[in-house]
């Protein structure tokens, strides 16, 4: 099949940045189309800020948007702007809430969870995948639980019950992450400080990588209506487990076997200290099975014939 797929970012995305669903969503894409030459289709990439890096083989960046292809990936669209009826099949991924992108030319997003696609009345999802080379697989366990994310939504991921959960447990929490607004910034180091705790900043890197290697497990008491949660993902390719909220999609990503879907402070209490009964090997092969960039474009070829089979 011969593939376009559009970004708005610079290729490559940043690679192990915490930040928003933007960039979040640019490495998604990038991860599609990596993956789509792997399966052996031709893939033509538009990215509007142009390439720095060369693009892994299959893959070929172009400097407009590829029409002469089956199908399109467009992910550059912006408000308002409308698809050419000449262009020929095209999808779009929804990452966050679809209620602030309405309008835009393709009106029957693929979804990142099956939650997330029917909190929105659609049956029509791929979940997320990552690449395992990017994350270190271990199964020893540090002395510390790990709280990761863009500061700007620290308190919305959760921060102040990481906070409590780990000051009640006695346990150390190892906060990272990063933001540009100063004020954030002081935010998070006053509610850190009143647990005795100071934010690394962000990770990057063998650094980041590391970092969910060694926890003993993620928290993730999120209390937004999670699309996805890509840092729950990252965890269990990591061989550790999660301990997450039951918004959002939290319930559908961590299964029983790869850690705990909590609703309470007791609940928390009780799972960090059930933490270590999860096996690293069962987050690892749930997360290659489950949340693999391959798996993700196998997903996203599937949507593919679907539309092209619409449009006949």
């Amino acid at each position: 099949m011969k593939i376009g797929v559009t970004s708005s970012h610079r290729y490559p995305a940043r690679r192990f940045r915490v930040c928003g669903n933007g960039r979040a969503g640019a490495r998604m894409t990038d991860l599609i189309a990596r993956g789509l030459a792997e399966l052996g289709h031709e893939v033509h990439y538009y990215v509007t800020e142009g390439a720095k890096a060369a693009p892994p083989p299959g893959v070929r960046i172009v400097d407009h948007p590829p029409v002469h292809v089956d199908v399109m990936h467009l992910q550059h669209i912006g408000l308002g702007d409308i698809a050419d009826a000449s262009w020929p099949p095209s999808v779009r991924t929804c990452h966050g809430d679809y209620a602030l992108h309405r309008g835009l030319a393709i009106e029957d997003p693929i979804f990142v969870s099956r939650t997330h696609a029917s909190s929105h009345g659609s049956t029509r999802w791929v979940h997320n995948g990552i690449d395992p080379d990017e994350f270190i697989f271990s199964k020893t366990k540090s002395d510390y639980f790990l709280f990761m994310c863009d500061l700007r939504r620290a308190e919305q991921k959760g921060l102040e019950t990481a906070l409590e959960a780990t000051h009640r447990f006695g346990a150390k929490l190892v906060v990272a992450g990063s933001t540009t607004d100063p004020a954030i910034r002081r935010r998070t180091r006053e509610l850190c400080a009143r647990h005795g705790v100071t934010p690394m900043g962000e990770a990057m890197g063998a650094r980041r990588a590391e970092l969910f290697a060694g926890a003993r497990a993620l928290l993730f008491p999120t209390q937004l209506n999670e699309s996805f949660g890509l840092v729950m993902a990252e965890a269990l390719m990591s061989g550790t487990p999660v301990i997450a909220s039951d918004r959002g999609a939290c319930a559908e990503i961590i299964s029983p076997e790869v850690g705990f879907i909590c609703s309470t402070m007791e609940e928390y209490l009780s799972a960090m200290s059930r933490a270590p009964t999860i096996s690293p090997h069962a987050c690892r092969a749930k997360a290659m099975r489950d949340y693999h960039y391959l798996r993700m474009a196998q997903g996203y070829v599937r949507e593919y014939e679907r539309e092209i089979a619409r449009a006949v």
